[in-house]
């Protein structure tokens, strides 16, 4: 089939780019000019020109903390963006699949949310993506939102890459340990929208394929141990790390305010797409790989006679 990405250049979108073409599919991966989400007429020529079988939203507006100060934009991309890129989906008959977050909780039911909780975010992202999530369903009702969280991969800026960076020029790294959640890898994303994209295309309005999922790694973590994760598999690939201070979230202020407890309760994805929700650690492993390395093994002894 043939698929269009909005983004191009963000992680999810490149581990698409790699993910699909291998079953056949086409894969046509947009950015701004070519596709805008703050412009109607962007979106619908890019749709009318790419004819595709499956459109999937994933780009975004991410920036956290400057959202709280640039909330017109962020509603612009998170909200109306997507409405209409689903609206257009929709308009030419095909399924659409949507990228949302953890956000759109407070973090606050100290239990693993599940897609039926009552969202109440936190922050002027959360809520740009709560009602983008509004806004694709109503356009849209052949429509898959996954909401995800503390997405990583090789490409682009995220959290791996940012320890990595620091443990090569620090000897102590503070990392937040009373947040929790799970690292999601773009790459298991990708094998999700793969995975579910030929019945997606098959199915009509109103079948159980389509609504709101959660999709995250496991098993659930802190951003601390999730830190320990990588500075290990940094130190089995020969790289210096630094100690691991555990600080409160108290300790490390931000303009956004983030959910406490964002874990994700993945069990509606695989009964009803039959995809579980991935082991992050495997996809840290391979990530560390391509960014550092494989691990050291020790040498072969070496033969006497």
């Amino acid at each position: 089939m043939k698929v269009l990405v909005a983004g191009r250049l963000g992680q999810v979108a490149q581990a698409l780019l790699r993910a699909l073409p291998p079953d056949g599919h086409e894969v046509v991966a947009l950015e701004p000019p070519e596709l805008d989400l703050t412009s109607r007429e962007s979106i619908a020529a890019a749709v009318a020109a790419a004819k595709p079988d499956l459109v999937v939203n994933a780009a975004a507006y991410t920036a956290v903390d400057k959202a709280e100060s640039d909330a017109a934009l962020a509603y612009a991309v998170n909200r109306d963006g997507a409405g209409w890129l689903a609206a257009e989906a929709a308009a030419i008959g095909v399924p659409f699949v949507h990228f949302s977050t953890d956000y759109v909780f407070p973090g606050e039911q100290g239990a693993p949310y599940r897609e039926t909780d009552p969202t109440s975010p936190l922050g002027v992202y959360g809520a740009s993506k709560l009602e983008g999530e509004q806004a694709v369903l109503a356009a849209n009702p052949r429509s898959v939102i996954l909401r995800t969280a503390w997405v990583c991969s090789p490409d682009g800026h995220n959290f791996v890459r940012t320890m990595l960076r620091l443990a090569a020029t620090r000897d102590e790294v503070g990392v937040v340990a009373d947040q929790h959640g799970a690292p999601t890898f773009a790459a298991d994303l990708a094998a999700a929208v793969r995975a579910m994209a030929p019945a997606l295309v098959a199915a009509p309005a109103g079948d159980a394929r389509f609504g709101v999922f959660h999709l995250t790694g496991m098993p659930h973590t802190t951003w601390h141990g999730f830190a320990e994760a990588i500075f290990a598999g940094a130190a089995a690939r020969g790289h210096k790390v630094p100690r691991l201070k555990a600080i409160a979230t108290a300790d490390y202020p931000t303009p956004a305010r983030r959910p406490a407890d964002g874990r994700l309760d993945c069990a509606k994805l695989a009964a009803v797409h039959g995809f579980a929700a991935p082991d992050w650690r495997l996809a840290l492993s391979d990530t560390l790989d391509t960014l550092i390395g494989p691990t050291l093994t020790a040498a072969a002894p070496q033969e006497t006679k």
